[in-house]
C-alpha cells in the first residue's frame, strides 16, 4: 500500500474514533434520530419531514439491530467518506501528500464533525454536494460524458436526501453559464444525464403531488417558526464558524480560482458559492444549509497552498499550516461537543453563550444547547410510558398520543413493550395512524400547557383523567412534559381521531 493510502487510512480511522468518542453517555439519542428511525416502520416514497433517503438507511439499522452503535455509524461513514472525497478531489488538481493532507485535517477538524454526531440528513447533504463538485471537476478535466450521468446518479440521491441539494444547482448553472465551461450546455448527453436525473426523482415528486406538497407547508411552517429568527448577517457571521479553523485556507483557494492559470477553467466555481450564499442569505436560510459548499474550496485552497510552501524555506511552513488547523479547533471542541455532561455545561454556561451556543431556534438564550437539551429525557420518558401501560386493563385498546414526534419516536425506540406504538398529530406521525382498533383509553402525553383547558377538553371524552407522571430533567427540552391517563370513552374516540387527522391534513 502507498503511502497516501496509509495516511488516508489513518485519517478514516480517527474520523470514526472521534465520532464515538465525543459524545457524554449522559446524552441519548436527538429528538429528530427518533423520528428518522421510526420511518424504517413506515417506507414510503415520501415523508412530510424529509425525503425518503433516510427512512431506506433506517431500515438497514432496524436490519442490523436498531443499536446506537449504527445508529451513529452512518453519519460517521458519510463525514469519512466526505474525506475520501475531498482527498480524490485534492489528487484531480494534482496536489501533493501536503496538500493531501491539509485538506484532510481542514475537513476532519471542522463543524462536520459536529453535523457527523447526529443521525440526520444533514451528514449526506454535506457528502452529495462534495460528490457532486468533485465529480464537476472530473468532467471538466476528462469531457468524459460518463461523468454527467454519474452526476445525475448523485443528483438523485442528493435530492431525495435532502432538498436542500437543489441550491447546489441554483449557485452552480448561473455561474457555468458566465464561463467557457457553458459549452456543457451544447452537450446531447447533458440533457440525457439531465432525464436520468429526473426519472430517479419521479416516484418522490408523484408522492408530494399526490400528497399536496406537504414539503411547501413544512417550508411555511419553518419560515413562520424557526427562519423568521435568522438575522442575515449572523447567517454570514456563522459560515466563519464552521471552518474557522481552515478559513485561511479557503481564502486562499478563492485568490486561487481568481488569480492562479492553472485553476482559470475552474474559476465558475467563485461564483459558484456567491450565488449560493446569496441565495442562502435572502431566504434566512440556516446557517448549516451551506455547510457543504465549502469542502470543495479546502481542496482549491489545500493544492494552492502546497505549491506555494513546496520551496526553499517556505516548506518549513507546512507543518505549520496544518497545527493551525488543529490549534485553531481545539476551542470549538471544548464547547461544540456534546463531550462535556449536562451539568457542566449548566455550570460553565457563560462561555458557550458569548459563542451563541445557548440561543435556540425561539431566539432566545437557555441552559444548554438545543440540540444537546433534545438528547435528554427521552428514556425518562419511555420508561414511565411503559410503566403505565403495563399497568392498565384493556391495554389492546389503549392508545399512546403524543405531542410531538421526538416524544412518539423515543417511546417507539426504547420501549420494552414491542405491542406499543405511540403516534402523534406532528410530523410524518400524522400518516401513521393506525385506527381500525377500537379505542377505549389514551396515555397523552402532552408538552407544557395549559394544564386546565386541556384537562377539562379530556374530560368530556373521557370518565377519568389523572396525571400518571411527568419528565423531571430540568436541563431536557422536554422537561415538565407530562403524561396523562385517559380512561372510559365517552364517545367514539376512532372517529374523534379521524376527524383530527383529515382536519390536520387539510392544513397543510
Amino acid at each position: 500500500m502507498k503511502k497516501e493510502s496509509w495516511v488516508l487510512f489513518g485519517f478514516i480511522v480517527l474520523k470514526f474514533l472521534l465520532q464515538y468518542f465525543l459524545i457524554n453517555p449522559e446524552y441519548e439519542l436527538h429528538r429528530d434520530e427518533y423520528l428518522h428511525l421510526d420511518q424504517a416502520n413506515h417506507l414510503a416514497l415520501g415523508y412530510a419531514s424529509v425525503p425518503p433517503v433516510t427512512s431506506w438507511i433506517s431500515w438497514v439499522i432496524s436490519l442490523l439491530g436498531n443499536g446506537v452503535f449504527w445508529v451513529k455509524f452512518f453519519p460517521a461513514l458519510f463525514g469519512a467518506l466526505t474525506i475520501y472525497v475531498v482527498w480524490k478531489t485534492i489528487e484531480e488538481l494534482n496536489g501533493n501528500l501536503f496538500a493531501l493532507i491539509l485538506g484532510a485535517t481542514s475537513v476532519l477538524f471542522s463543524a462536520i464533525l459536529r453535523i457527523n454526531i447526529l443521525y440526520q440528513p444533514n451528514s449526506l447533504d454535506i457528502l452529495a454536494w462534495t460528490t457532486f463538485y468533485f465529480i464537476v471537476i472530473k468532467f471538466v478535466n476528462t469531457k468524459n460524458s460518463k461523468w454527467l450521468f454519474i452526476g445525475a446518479l448523485v443528483f438523485a440521491i442528493g435530492f431525495l436526501n435532502k432538498y436542500n441539494f437543489i441550491f447546489l444547482l441554483i449557485g452552480l448553472f448561473p455561474a457555468i453559464l458566465m464561463s467557457k465551461q457553458r459549452n456543457i450546455f451544447a452537450n446531447k448527453q447533458f440533457y440525457i444525464a439531465v432525464v436520468l436525473g429526473l426519472l430517479l426523482i419521479f416516484p418522490n415528486l408523484v408522492w408530494q403531488y399526490r400528497n399536496d406538497f406537504p414539503v411547501f407547508h413544512h417550508l411555511k411552517e419553518l419560515s413562520e417558526t424557526q427562519l423568521v429568527h435568522v438575522n442575515r448577517l449572523d447567517f454570514l457571521k456563522e459560515q466563519l464558524l464552521f471552518f474557522l479553523d481552515a478559513w485561511f485556507v479557503i481564502l486562499v483557494a478563492f485568490y486561487a480560482l481568481l488569480l492562479y492559470p492553472p485553476f482559470k477553467k475552474y474559476r465558475f466555481f467563485l461564483w459558484s458559492i456567491i450565488f449560493t450564499l446569496a441565495v442562502f442569505t435572502y431566504l434566512r436560510a440556516k446557517p448549516y444549509y451551506a455547510i457543504g459548499l465549502y469542502p470543495v474550496y479546502i481542496a482549491f485552497g489545500s493544492v494552492f497552498l502546497a505549491g506555494v510552501l513546496s520551496v526553499g524555506w517556505k516548506r518549513y511552513l507546512q507543518p505549520v499550516a496544518v497545527a493551525m488547523v488543529v490549534t485553531f479547533f481545539i476551542p470549538l471542541l471544548m464547547v461544540a461537543f456534546p463531550n462535556k455532561s449536562p451539568g457542566y455545561i449548566k455550570a460553565n454556561a457563560d462561555r458557550y453563550k458569548a459563542l451563541g451556543l445557548l440561543r435556540w431556534e425561539d431566539g432566545k438564550d437557555h441552559s444548554l444547547p438545543q440540540d444537546f437539551a433534545d438528547m435528554l429525557g427521552w428514556k425518562e420518558l419511555a420508561g414511565k410510558v411503559d410503566s403505565i401501560y403495563r399497568n392498565l386493563p384493556d391495554i389492546d385498546q389503549t392508545l399512546i398520543l403524543c405531542d410531538n414526534y421526538g416524544e412518539a419516536g423515543a417511546i417507539n425506540f426504547y420501549t420494552q413493550n414491542r405491542k406499543i406504538r405511540a403516534n402523534s398529530f406532528n410530523a410524518d406521525y400524522l400518516n401513521w395512524f393506525d385506527l381500525n382498533t377500537n379505542i377505549t383509553q389514551i396515555i397523552l402525553v402532552k408538552t407544557a400547557t395549559d394544564n386546565d383547558e386541556l384537562e377539562k377538553t379530556a374530560q368530556s371524552l373521557f370518565d377519568t383523567v389523572f396525571v400518571a407522571g411527568r419528565i423531571t430533567n430540568e436541563l431536557a427540552r422536554e422537561e415538565g412534559t407530562t403524561i396523562y391517563v385517559l380512561k372510559g370513552a365517552k364517545t367514539d374516540i376512532n372517529k374523534y381521531l379521524q376527524d383530527n387527522v383529515d382536519q390536520k391534513k387539510k392544513k397543510q
